[in-house]
C-alpha cells in the first residue's frame, strides 16, 4: 500500500499546528500557499504602523520543515477541488492527488458587496497589506508638510479607521500616539500633533466582544490618545478624498478597512453549505458535510459551541483545530476510535490600545491598563517562533516603550512619490 498523503492547503496557525502534531506519524505531507511564510497575523497590525519590521513577524515555510523528510512544501494557489477524485487544481495547471485534505486556507476583506472600495480602503490580512498602509500613511505626513493647501492638508492628516474591533482599536491606537509623540519634532511646516485619527464603528460599541466594562475602558483609553469615535455610524461610501458616513463626510485620504472578512472560497470548491461569511459548516469532527476525507479549519470553518455561539476567528481557535484534526488522522490511521467530537477552549480575548493599555477577557477573570499591556506583550512574544523573532519583537517593543521612537519608518518603494491612490 502507497504512503499515506496529506495534502494541506494554507501554511497559517491551523494548517502549522496540524503539521507539527503529525510529525513522525509515517505519512507523507504537503503544504501549498500562495506566499511562502507563515505569518504571525496578530502583530501584522504592527508592521502597518511602523513598530515592526516584516522579518520579526514572518518566517519561510520551507526553513521551518527543512529538518522534516515527510514535508514537501510548494507555493502555489489552489483554485479547485475535485473530490470524486480526490485531487486539487492549482492556478498554474498542475493537479495533486490527495488521501486526506486539509483546508486551512483562511478568509480576507469583506466590503459587503462594495469590493470597489478596496482601492482606497485596504484591508489587513497580508505583509503586502500591511506594507501598503505603513506607505500610505507615512507618505501622508510627507506631502502635507508641502501642501500649501489647508483643506488638503487637513484631510492628508485625517486617518480613518472602518471598524472598532481589534484591528481598528489597535491601529487607532497607535497611529494617534505616533501623531502625537513620536513625530512632532521631525517636521517643521505641519504640527503632527494635529492629526485627526478617525474610529468609525456601525454598532453600538468598541470591541463588542469583549464584557462591556472593557469595551467602556478601551474607549476611554482611545479617546485620551486624541481618537475621535463615531460610533453607531455606517459607511456609505469610500472615495480617494474621504469617508461619507450615516452622519457626515469627513475628508481623508487615508482610510483602513477592519469592518469584516469573508472565507476563502472553500466551500464553492466543495459544493457544501457556507455561513453568510462564505465559511464552511463543518461536522463535529471538523468534516466538510459528506466529504469524510476533507477537513476544513481556521477562519474557512464555521464552528458552533455548546451554546451555540461561533468559535472566534483567531489564532488559538485555528491552533486548537489543527491539533484535534492532527489526532483524528492519527486514530483513523491507527485503525482507533476517533476522538470525540472538538470542543473549542476559549483561553481569553485580548487588545492593545496603545503602548501601554490593553484589555484582556479571561471569562471571570477581566484586566486593563498596564498590567493587562505587559500580559499581552508576554503571550504574544510566547507565540513568536524562534528564539531571534521572539528576542528582536521584545528589544522593539522595550525601545519603543523607553524612548517612543519607532524603528520601521521606512518607504522603500520606488512609486515614493506618485500618487498612489491605487497601489
Amino acid at each position: 500500500m502507497s504512503e499515506h498523503h496529506v495534502v494541506v492547503v494554507g501554511g497559517g496557525f491551523g494548517g502549522l499546528q496540524l503539521v507539527n502534531d503529525l510529525k513522525g506519524a509515517g505519512i507523507r505531507i504537503t503544504m501549498i500557499d500562495r506566499r511562502n511564510h507563515h505569518l504571525f497575523q496578530p502583530l501584522l497590525y504592527q508592521v502597518a504602523t511602523t513598530i515592526l519590521s516584516t522579518s520579526e513577524i514572518a518566517w519561510p515555510i520551507r526553513h521551518l520543515y527543512s529538518d522534516r523528510q515527510d514535508v514537501t512544501t510548494l507555493l502555489g494557489e489552489v483554485v479547485g477541488v475535485d473530490t470524486d477524485v480526490k485531487e486539487v487544481s492549482l492556478r498554474d495547471g498542475t493537479t495533486l492527488r490527495y488521501d486526506t485534505l486539509v483546508l486551512a486556507t483562511g478568509a480576507t476583506h469583506a466590503y459587503f458587496g462594495r469590493d470597489d472600495w478596496e482601492a482606497v480602503a485596504p484591508g489587513l490580512k497580508t505583509l503586502e497589506d500591511a506594507t501598503t498602509i505603513r506607505r500610505r500613511m507615512l507618505l501622508a505626513f510627507e506631502r502635507a508638510e508641502t501642501e500649501t493647501n489647508p483643506a488638503v492638508r487637513d484631510a492628508l492628516l485625517t486617518f480613518t479607521l472602518v471598524g472598532a474591533g481589534p484591528t481598528g482599536v489597535e491601529l487607532a491606537g497607535i497611529i494617534a500616539e505616533l501623531a502625537r509623540k513620536t513625530l512632532p519634532r521631525e517636521f517643521r511646516n505641519i504640527d503632527t500633533r494635529k492629526t485627526r485619527v478617525v474610529l468609525v464603528e456601525a454598532g453600538p460599541r468598541v470591541l463588542p466582544t469583549f464584557a462591556e466594562e472593557l469595551s467602556d475602558y478601551a474607549s476611554k483609553a482611545l479617546q485620551e490618545l486624541g481618537v475621535e469615535l463615531h460610533i453607531g455610524e455606517r459607511v456609505l461610501e469610500c472615495t480617494a478624498d474621504g469617508v461619507e458616513t450615516s452622519e457626515e463626510f469627513i475628508p481623508s485620504r487615508t482610510i483602513v478597512w477592519a469592518a469584516g472578512v469573508q472565507a476563502s472560497p472553500a466551500a464553492k470548491w466543495l459544493d457544501v453549505p457556507a455561513d453568510r461569511a462564505g465559511r464552511v459548516v463543518v461536522e463535529k469532527d471538523l468534516t466538510a458535510p459528506e466529504h469524510p476525507d476533507v477537513f476544513v479549519v481556521g477562519d474557512t470553518a464555521s464552528v458552533i459551541r455548546e451554546s451555540g455561539a461561533p468559535v472566534p476567528g483567531i489564532a488559538p481557535a485555528a491552533k486548537q483545530q489543527g491539533a484535534y484534526v492532527a489526532k483524528v488522522i492519527r486514530a483513523r490511521l491507527a485503525g482507533n476510535p476517533a476522538p470525540a467530537p472538538f470542543r473549542y477552549r476559549h483561553q481569553g480575548s485580548l487588545a492593545t490600545i496603545g503602548r501601554s493599555a490593553a484589555i484582556i477577557d479571561f471569562g471571570r477573570i477581566k484586566l486593563k491598563g498596564w498590567i493587562a499591556w505587559w500580559i499581552w506583550g508576554i503571550a504574544h512574544i510566547y507565540f513568536l517562533i524562534g528564539t531571534r523573532s521572539r528576542f528582536a519583537v521584545a528589544w522593539s517593543w522595550l525601545w519603543i516603550y523607553l524612548s517612543g521612537q519607532h524603528s520601521a519608518r521606512l518607504i522603500t518603494q520606488k512609486e515614493t512619490m506618485r500618487d498612489d491612490s491605487s497601489a
